[in-house]
């Protein structure tokens, strides 16, 4: 059986590096054992590397040992062509292109703490075929995932 596979958005990778605890963390430190495989997007990388010098540039060396320590997958963001076919996948414009780097990387689930834009709406979950949660959801996803290997 293969390991499950998560996409992060920027709001849960910057709560796993800023944080010293928590389901983010955990989910990162499930990575660095191999258990987990995490994939983001240039634009999760991209908006998380902006969030951490805004809000907290003391964790940035903390965010590029986590990418290397984690062996994250990063997948190149949707051509606007791809973006423009699933631009009603999510009513949130700014969203599209993490919903569909997300399918097109086949990752198992989906994790995010953007309620509003993602979990809020079950269509999303529904258009996309992804299970989408906070990380708490995907942990518990995870136990359950590796309890049955």
């Amino acid at each position: 059986m293969s390991k499950p596979s998560l996409f992060l958005d920027s709001s849960a990778l910057f709560a796993g590096v800023v944080s010293a605890s928590g389901a983010s963390r955990a989910l990162l430190l499930l990575t660095e054992a191999k258990l987990v495989t995490i994939t983001i997007s240039e634009q999760v990388l991209a908006e998380t590397e902006r969030a951490l010098f805004r809000k907290a540039p003391r964790a940035l060396p903390n965010y590029r040992e986590a990418l290397r320590s984690t062996g994250l997958r990063i997948v190149r963001d949707p051509t606007p062509e791809q973006i423009r076919t699933y631009k009603d996948i999510i009513a949130h414009d700014a969203d599209v292109p993490i919903v569909v780097a997300a399918m097109q990387a086949k990752t198992d689930y989906l994790v995010t703490l953007n309620r509003r834009h993602f979990i809020d709406d079950p269509g999303v979950a529904a258009r996309s075929g992804l299970p989408i949660g906070t990380p708490g959801d995907a942990l518990a996803w995870v136990r359950k995932f590796l309890s049955k290997t």
